[in-house]
């Protein structure tokens, strides 16, 4: 008899209203046959799953990912324990992905980079460009150079530390759009920690349909056009329906690790003998 994946869903939203983890609890429901999944408010409730899970996906979130907070330091110990893990083990490993918010705060962790506030807010459904290991990385196949996803954030992980990245065998697998109007440097938009661990800036889990829906209803619509107003308002509306924006992200991304994940994990579970 083959045993399901376990995976630990980590919700970073600190109890405000977002489309992102309905988003990852829909892409997780596409794998019920293989997999049983949990929800873990680990801001809000300090809430944290062990080390038994197989995968483990790290969700966005809102305000600085510097802050001290009670859930930090239990948090990151997850982390290192999930790391020095795979470090250990010969045949099992665990899986884990870290969007936006949680990306921000393990790569201040790692301390690949300087962690640094946006001049402004990127909002939005943008271009994200590949690197030479993008471009070869198993994660992104099939997603065309730039591809796009959705974008919403106020920090960035920029001057990244080389020699840190050898060090922990990582690598840069995107870059956010190339803005020839102004001289800031471009932020990093995806990093590989391992073959196990990888993360994104933006939010490969946005559903396209779901996302329209929400941001069709007057209050969230007029809340945009408020903030970054109407163009870029109907630029992300128009982007949202088009098969070859984040529609092709959403399919590709996420889906793609977790039936990774649960390939090599299926593997390792299956008795033997």
């Amino acid at each position: 008899m083959q045993h399901k994946v376990k995976m630990a869903i980590l919700d970073m939203n600190n109890n405000e209203p977002n489309q992102g983890l309905r988003c990852i609890v829909d892409i997780a429901k596409m794998f019920h046959n293989n997999l049983d999944y949990k929800v873990f408010d680990v801001r809000a409730k300090n809430e944290l799953p062990d080390t038994s899970y197989d995968i483990y996906i790290s969700s966005g979130g809102p305000g600085s990912p510097l802050e001290q907070e009670d859930w930090r330091q239990p948090y990151l110990k997850l982390i290192q324990q999930l790391w020095d893990y795979n470090s250990t083990s010969e045949e099992q490993k665990k899986y884990v992905f870290f969007i936006c918010y949680s990306f921000q705060v393990v790569c201040d962790y790692f301390q690949l980079g300087e962690m640094k506030p946006r001049k402004s807010t990127s909002f939005g459904i943008l271009p994200v460009h590949k690197t030479k290991a993008g471009l070869k990385d198993v994660l992104l196949e099939g997603l065309d150079d730039p591809f796009f996803a959705v974008d919403s954030r106020d920090w960035q992980l920029i001057q990244p530390r080389l020699k840190v990245f050898k060090e922990h065998g990582a690598t840069i697998l995107s870059l956010e759009k190339i803005r020839t109007h102004v001289e800031y440097e471009r932020a990093i938009m995806a990093v590989r920690f391992s073959k196990e661990f990888v993360g994104t800036q933006f939010h490969p889990e946005a559903d396209p349909v779901g996302m329209y829906a929400h941001f069709s209803q007057d209050v969230y619509k007029q809340k945009v056009i408020t903030n970054f107003g109407e163009k870029k308002y109907n630029d992300m509306m128009q982007h949202m329906e088009d098969p070859d924006k984040i529609t092709k992200t959403y399919t590709h991304i996420l889906p793609r690790f977790i039936t990774m994940a649960i390939e090599k994990t299926s593997k390792q579970l299956i008795p033997q003998g």
